[in-house]
């Protein structure tokens, strides 16, 4: 998978590294699938009760939270893993866009309600199901993507490359927390 490390570290930003690899569409779609199979990997020998399990995270905290009862929850593994694929799926849609010329204005996301996360079964859909939509997002790109346009979400513009990666670093992100989660459900089994 593509190397996020430096830009954890702050020694370099996300567009400037991406930029920097010279990554193409294609480039895209191996790390894509390269981070759904790890998702998968990390959840392959899960039990259905580990979905709803509620870890311990005393840090946890969620300021964009649908309600405030929600914004100091410890995350249930249902809960991370429809968050990190409508995070990709919005970074995705975005980039489809910023490739074929249309300018992107703002957010377009949704995120299945994570009290629908009930089984393995449930999440191993969920991670197919995102898969299937960011490929097909990728598979929109012209032949010649638009890499000058761009799009401001943060402090730096993100054009049609850098923004499936944003989606990418954001998952991978999130595996040690996945990780966790399995490992604890797994000790209270």
């Amino acid at each position: 998978m593509f190397d996020f490390d430096p830009i954890r570290r702050h020694e370099i930003s996300l567009p400037d590294h991406v930029a920097g690899a010279g990554l193409q569409r294609e480039d895209l779609v191996r790390f894509t699938n390269e981070m759904i199979d790890t998702q998968l990997r990390l959840i392959d020998a899960i039990a259905d009760a580990d979905v709803t399990f509620v870890p311990s995270d005393p840090d946890a905290e969620d300021p964009f939270a649908a309600n405030a009862e929600e914004a100091s929850i410890a995350w249930t593994l249902g809960h991370v893993i429809v968050h990190v694929t409508a995070s990709s799926e919005e970074c995705c849609a975005q980039a489809s866009l910023l490739a074929r010329g249309v300018t992107v204005s703002g957010r377009c996301r949704y995120e299945v309600p994570w009290t629908d996360m009930q089984t393995g079964a449930d999440l191993r859909h969920r991670l197919e199901e995102s898969r299937r939509i960011r490929l097909a997002y990728l598979a929109a790109w012209p032949d010649t993507p638009h890499h000058d346009l761009t799009y401001t979400p943060y402090k730096a513009p993100h054009n049609c490359i850098t923004r499936v990666m944003a989606g990418l670093y954001h998952d991978d992100e999130h595996l040690q927390q996945i990780a966790e989660i399995v490992r604890q459900a797994r000790l209270a089994a």
